[in-house]
């Protein structure tokens, strides 16, 4: 069975402020969706790879992402929604492995590593320790309770999961009425363990204007 590869890039980019979509800006010369794609191409796990984006965005998007194993869908109103509509595509996989488009610098060893736990535990996602302490707050913005940082991770993506597994909780979600932000999040309200990677701090998500010379930063140090 072969393994999927869902980058997710139908988001609007209200915070980048711009109105075409931030997937399309280049970072050194190259774009954020094709930096992201590029690197599950590279990963000899990696069958097939399915790019969600919004109807405006799939001409521009296909032509400048030709490689036969890639196919396109449109996306949903919510993360989920998208998610699932990849998923009604897919008649038969291994595991299906979620990915953030707007997370271009994701490195070749922390998917592999993440593809090799998720085979292991069915479940997987890559992350990092939290460095800030982190305070829990009420309604009224006064800190009840201070968790202990060690046992702390900011999650990313790639998140990776037994494909027959995630089809069932993501379809039972959906019919309850229910939609989850995070893949795990799903996971775990159904049970199911996600076991977590450790990965690197470069992986940045692609949010605002900022991050853009900071991701160029980052690749230049890595020259």
């Amino acid at each position: 069975m072969s393994n999927v590869a869902v980058i997710l890039g139908a988001g609007n980019s209200t915070r980048m402020k711009t109105e075409k979509s931030k997937l399309l800006l280049k970072i050194n010369g190259q774009t954020v969706i094709e930096r992201s794609v590029n690197a599950f191409l590279n990963i000899s796990d990696i069958d097939e790879i399915i790019v969600v984006a919004r109807q405006q965005d799939i001409e521009a998007f296909s032509s400048i992402l030709d490689d036969e194993r890639i196919s396109f869908v449109v996306g949903g109103a919510s993360r989920q929604e998208s998610v699932y509509n990849a998923v009604s595509t897919i008649d038969d996989a291994e595991l299906i492995v979620i990915h953030d488009g707007a997370r271009p610098l994701v490195r070749e060893e922390d998917i592999e590593n993440t593809i090799r736990q998720a085979k292991e535990h069915s479940a997987a996602a890559v992350g990092v320790p939290v460095k800030d302490t982190i305070k829990i707050i009420d309604n009224d913005n006064f800190v009840v309770d201070t968790p202990n940082r060690s046992s702390l991770f900011a999650v990313q993506t790639p998140q990776i999961f037994d494909f027959c597994l995630y089809k069932q909780i993501i379809e039972k979600a959906v019919e309850q009425g229910r939609d989850y932000t995070d893949d795990c999040q799903l996971a775990e309200n159904s049970g199911v363990k996600v076991k977590m990677v450790a990965g690197s701090y470069t992986n940045i998500k692609i949010t605002t204007p900022d991050d853009i010379p900071v991701a160029e930063s980052i690749l230049n140090d890595m020259r």
